[in-house]
């Protein structure tokens, strides 16, 4: 059992960066891969970006390539998101979520919400135009 918790979203002007971060409860968070998705109000929750347990390996929404970037602290069980180049469309809530992952799998990326085991309550970002 693991339990996450966002933080750092917030209220930003277009262009500029805002970086989350997702603190996972636990002693085992090496074990898990993580993944950041977001949602609008009445749409489905997407993918944003996915690290692998050993963190060996990324992916990300076509959106947001070449202006977030995903990574992990194992020390100190967090995942960040870090969010440059904002934009309006980037407006959602943004969610974390952990999958527990054998370690024979450490180097797989998730993208599918199904895949997750874990989720955090989500954190607003608001873009700003």
């Amino acid at each position: 059992q693991v339990q996450l918790v966002e933080s750092g979203g917030g209220l930003v002007q277009a262009g500029g960066s805002l970086r989350l971060s997702c603190a996972a409860s636990g002693r085992t968070f090496s074990s898990y891969a993580m993944g950041w998705f977001r949602q609008a109000p009445g749409k489905e929750r997407e993918f944003v970006a996915a690290i692998s347990r050993n963190g060996g390996r990324t992916d990300y929404a076509d959106s947001v390539k070449g202006r977030f970037t995903i990574s992990r602290d194992n020390a100190k069980n967090t995942v960040y998101l870090q969010m440059n180049s904002l934009r309006p469309e980037d407006t959602f809530v943004y969610y974390c979520a952990a999958k527990a992952v054998n370690f024979y799998y450490g180097g797989v990326v998730y993208t599918s919400m199904g895949e997750y085991d874990y989720w955090g309550q989500g954190t607003q970002d608001t873009v700003s135009s």
